[in-house]
């Protein structure tokens, strides 16, 4: 809630361009979101935190409900706006305000905001489970609250698990969303450069520092692929062509019936956006001068070549093309990571189940505190995989991220950038040590199971 709070404002101090350029549509779910979400959850996080014997067991639980309803619309709406800056959709541009605005707001709950929120909402059950599951683990170390740390694991048990199965259901339906909007991104993901029909996906490699996409370089230093696997990921037909970065900047695609056709290259990309923002300030001119004919003819031309407009931003296709070994390297991350979760679970639960392994066995219990920070470390490397691998645009082919930013000097980023820090860095410690202390006191309490 206090990072929230302060990127709300970051959006008109850092962000300015970025806010206007945006308009309406930014700006209405997060008002929702603000005005509905954000007040309920700060509300009743405290009684849910704080409550407990203070409050009676009907109104904690049902403050806990709302905490989690409040928290999960907040993430809607967040969610949807951030899905609109992927694909952005239900817009356009008006010359006048010079600015987009909102023509069909259903459009905002596109396939990907929908698979955006269920990956990153269900990956919250994945890390509730394995909290619960690292506290309980705790619990039976030091011996205390036996019964009730084994019901909770087996609690902790069952969300994680069908928390992670729902998240790799998600998270294919995203890939396959990546790959219709976002192609960029997913060579980015894939280290992939030159493309194929019944394209291969490394599972372990190491991409090579050196490529780009117009040298001949090796892609990876190492690799070990699964056959078809990026075909049957993007597109769910092992024959489909997956095109690479040097593809997608070259403009070229093949059909399902292995036809090379061209796309729109990323140079063209370039020469139409620098066009369409030419005739922006066409139109601009032509509204200072009063030429309502001038006017409709730029707004008609920048109408039809809008879709490249932030591409006019660039000098170079280089400038447009994602840092690819990072979100190479972060996809695997989140990948081998939620696997592990599976198996993760799945153990747990069987011994949790089987003759109470888990109250005997120490590197099972140290397993659950590890598995704590690997959870934390998947999650944040699929948000690594969504932002980075986005890059540079901050919304997608029209708003790249050096034309977002507010004409500000860079000491003043940097003092509230550290000074923010500070500030989070006191709410992470009061926050971490909050919950030690209601760990620590329920562990001297006597907890009893119905």
């Amino acid at each position: 809630m206090a990072t929230g709070l302060i990127l709300e404002f970051e959006f008109g101090t850092n962000w300015s361009n970025y806010s206007w350029f945006v308009g309406d549509i930014f700006g209405a779910p997060l008002a929702i979101e603000g005005l509905l979400a954000f007040f309920m959850e700060a509300t009743f996080v405290a009684v849910m935190f704080f409550g407990w014997n203070r409050v009676s067991p009907r109104f904690h639980l049902a403050a806990t409900w709302l905490t989690c309803i409040g928290a999960s619309i907040s993430a809607l709406w967040i969610l949807v706006a951030n899905a609109w800056m992927q694909y952005p959709a239900g817009m356009e541009f008006d010359p006048a305000q010079m600015r987009n605005v909102m023509v069909d707001f259903g459009a905002l709950f596109s396939g990907i905001a929908v698979n955006k929120f269920f990956h990153a909402t269900i990956s919250g059950w994945c890390l509730a489970g394995v909290f619960v599951i690292a506290v309980s683990a705790w619990f039976l170390l030091k011996k205390r609250n036996v019964p009730f740390a084994m019901r909770s694991i087996k609690v902790g048990g069952w969300v994680g698990l069908v928390g992670i199965l729902l998240c790799c259901y998600t998270g294919d339906g995203s890939a396959v969303e990546v790959a219709k909007h976002q192609p960029m991104k997913l060579a980015a993901m894939e280290g992939l450069y030159h493309g194929n029909r019944q394209q291969s996906i490394v599972a372990v490699g190491v991409p090579n520092p050196n490529k780009k996409w117009n040298n001949n370089e090796s892609e990876y230093l190492f690799d070990i692929s699964i056959p078809y696997g990026l075909s049957i990921l993007a597109t769910h037909d092992p024959n489909a062509f997956v095109p690479g970065v040097a593809d997608i900047v070259n403009g070229i695609s093949i059909t399902p019936q292995g036809d090379t056709v061209n796309t729109v290259s990323y140079a063209d990309r370039i020469a139409i956006g620098k066009q369409s923002q030419q005739y922006l300030r066409n139109y601009d001119t032509a509204r200072s001068n009063g030429d309502a004919a001038a006017m409709a003819l730029a707004a008609d031309s920048l109408k039809n070549t809008f879709r490249y407009f932030g591409y006019g931003y660039f000098n170079s296709v280089d400038e447009a093309i994602p840092p690819v070994p990072f979100t190479f390297y972060m996809f695997r991350i989140m990948v081998i990571g939620g696997s592990w979760l599976v198996l993760f679970f799945i153990i747990v639960l069987f011994c949790a189940y089987r003759n109470h392994w888990l109250q005997k066995s120490r590197i099972m219990q140290w397993i659950c505190f590890i598995t704590l920070a690997i959870v934390y470390l998947v999650s944040q490397s699929g948000w690594a995989v969504a932002e980075v691998g986005r890059q540079p645009w901050t919304v997608q082919d029209l708003l790249p991220r050096s034309a977002a930013i507010s004409d500000i000097s860079s000491s003043s980023v940097i003092v509230t950038f550290w000074m923010f820090a500070a500030i989070f860095t006191l709410l992470l410690v009061a926050e971490i040590s909050i919950m030690c202390r209601q760990i620590t006191k329920a562990s001297k309490t006597n907890l009893e199971v119905a």
